[in-house]
C-alpha cells in the first residue's frame, strides 16, 4: 500500500534571537541583532523580528545595523548555546518520525506519512508539534505541511512567525501561483532582476514563459529550475539529502553575498556546528564536503577524503575554507554555503588524530574536546575558538 507523502518543513523563529530573549526575558519585546558589536567588524547573524522593522537583515555590515537601530541589544554570537538547543529542538522533532532531515541548526523537514494514527491529520499532528516544541524549549517554530519538501518550506515561510500553513495535494499551482515572484525560494536578486529585465515580474508571468526561452536566458539548470517552482513543482533539492551517514549544515543568505570575509565568518560557524555534532554523537569522518550556490542557483560542490579523521574545527574549517577557494569565482554573489562530512562511523573512543599532528594542534583538538564536555553540562560556556580562528584569518 503507497502512502500519501506528507512533508513538514519545521524552522525556528529568528532563531539566534530568540535563544537569546529566552535566556533573557529583558531582551523580550526589544530589538535583537546578534553577531555584529557595535564598533568591531563583523557582520549581522541574526536578529528578532522587533529588530527587522528597522530594516535589518542577517549580512547586514554592524555599522549598518547599528545605524540603523541605535538603542537595539547587540550581542555575541554563542554557537554553542544554540547548537543545544537546537538538539532539544530536534530531538522533539524525532519523536514525530525517524524520517527527520535536519538541514540546518534551526530548520528541518519531517517525512510524516504514515503517521496520522499517532498523531492526527497533518493540521493536529503540526499543531501537537509546536506546543511540544514550545513546551520543550519555550521557543516557536513555523510549520509548512505539502506533499513535497520545497512546498512545505514555502508554506513555512508564508506563515511566519509562529504559524503553520497546509498547502494540499493538488493545490500546489495555484498557491504559488498567488506569491510574489520574490517569494520563489532558492530565486535570487540577480535572477529576479534578469527576470524584470523581460517583462516578468509576477509567478503568473513567468509561468508563461516556456522551457527553451529560460534555458536559453538563465542556463539549464536554473532555466529548469524557474519552469518547475512557478508551476508547484518539486525541483528535487533536497530529494536524496540525508540518506547516506553523514552530517552537514548549510546556510541561506538572505540577501546575496560577495564578501569573502563573511563567507568565511560562515563557514567557521557551520564547521563549528558539524564538529560539534560528530563529538556529541561520538562519530568521526575524513571525509569533508562543501557546497556552494550563487545567485543564479548554479550548485557546485567539492570534496576531500583526507588521510586520517577530522579531529577540530580548525581542521575542518581550514580545509572547507580551501575547497570553497577552489570552486567559489568571488565575482559571483553566493546565496548558499554548505558544509558536511560523510562516511560517518563511530569513534569507537579513540581520541587521536593523525599520527603526524603537531603539537599546536593537539592542544587545539584537546580543549575543543574539553569544551564539548563542559558545555554538555554547561551550555553558557563561552567559545572561544570561534573568536581564534576569526582573528587568525582577519590578518
Amino acid at each position: 500500500m503507497s502512502l500519501t507523502p506528507v512533508f513538514f518543513h519545521v524552522d525556528l523563529d529568528a532563531f539566534y534571537a530568540s535563544v537569546e530573549q529566552l535566556d533573557h526575558p529583558e531582551f523580550r519585546g526589544k530589538p535583537v541583532i546578534v553577531g555584529a558589536l557595535p564598533g568591531r567588524r563583523g557582520v549581522v547573524s541574526a536578529c528578532s523580528y522587533e529588530a527587522r522593522k528597522f530594516g535589518i537583515h542577517s549580512a547586514m555590515s554592524g555599522y549598518e545595523a547599528h545605524r540603523r537601530c541605535p538603542h537595539g541589544v547587540f550581542l555575541p554570537v554563542r554557537m554553542q548555546r544554540y547548537q543545544e538547543v537546537s538538539r532539544q529542538v530536534m530531538a522533539v522533532f524525532a519523536s514525530f518520525t525517524p524520517a527527520l532531515q535536519q538541514i540546518s541548526v534551526d530548520e528541518g523537514f519531517l517525512d510524516m506519512a504514515g503517521t496520522e494514527r499517532l498523531f492526527g491529520p497533518p493540521q493536529i499532528a503540526a499543531a501537537r508539534l509546536k506546543e511540544a516544541v514550545r513546551n520543550e524549549t519555550g521557543l516557536a517554530v513555523t510549520v509548512g505541511i505539502a506533499s513535497s519538501r520545497y512546498i512545505a518550506k514555502l508554506a513555512s515561510a508564508y506563515d511566519k512567525p509562529d504559524g503553520q500553513y497546509q498547502v494540499c495535494p493538488g493545490e500546489e499551482a495555484d498557491f504559488v501561483l498567488q506569491l510574489p515572484i520574490d517569494d520563489l525560494w532558492g530565486v535570487g536578486k540577480k535572477t529576479l532582476a534578469r527576470l524584470r529585465a523581460f517583462g516578468i515580474d509576477s509567478v503568473a508571468r513567468l509561468r508563461e514563459c516556456e522551457l527553451p526561452f529560460l534555458r536559453g536566458h538563465f542556463g539549464e539548470s536554473s532555466g529548469d529550475y524557474l519552469y518547475q517552482v512557478c508551476r508547484g513543482i518539486d525541483p528535487g533539492i533536497y530529494r536524496d539529502a540525508g540518506r547516506s551517514h553523514s552530517i552537514s549544515s548549510e546556510t541561506t543568505f538572505e540577501t546575496d553575498i560577495d564578501d569573502p570575509d563573511i563567507v568565511n565568518r560562515t563557514v567557521l560557524e557551520l564547521a563549528e556546528h558539524v564538529m560539534f555534532r560528530l563529538r556529541e554523537e561520538r562519530m568521526r569522518s575524513s571525509t569533508v564536503t562543501v557546497k556552494v550556490r550563487d545567485h543564479d542557483f548554479q550548485t557546485t560542490s567539492a570534496q576531500r577524503s583526507l588521510k586520517h579523521p577530522v579531529t577540530s574545527v580548525d581542521e575542518l574549517f581550514q580545509v572547507a575554507k580551501e575547497l570553497i577557494a577552489k570552486r567559489w569565482n568571488q565575482a559571483v554573489p553566493l546565496r548558499l554555503v554548505g558544509l558536511g562530512v560523510s562516511g560517518v562511523t563511530p569513534d569507537g573512543g579513540e581520541a587521536q588524530g593523525s599520527l603526524f599532528e603537531d603539537e599546536t594542534a593537539t592542544r587545539r583538538r584537546a580543549v575543543e574536546e574539553a569544551l564539548v564536555q563542559l558545555r554538555r553540562k554547561h551550555p553558557e560556556t563561552p567559545q572561544i575558538t570561534r573568536a581564534r580562528l576569526l582573528s587568525e584569518d582577519s590578518d
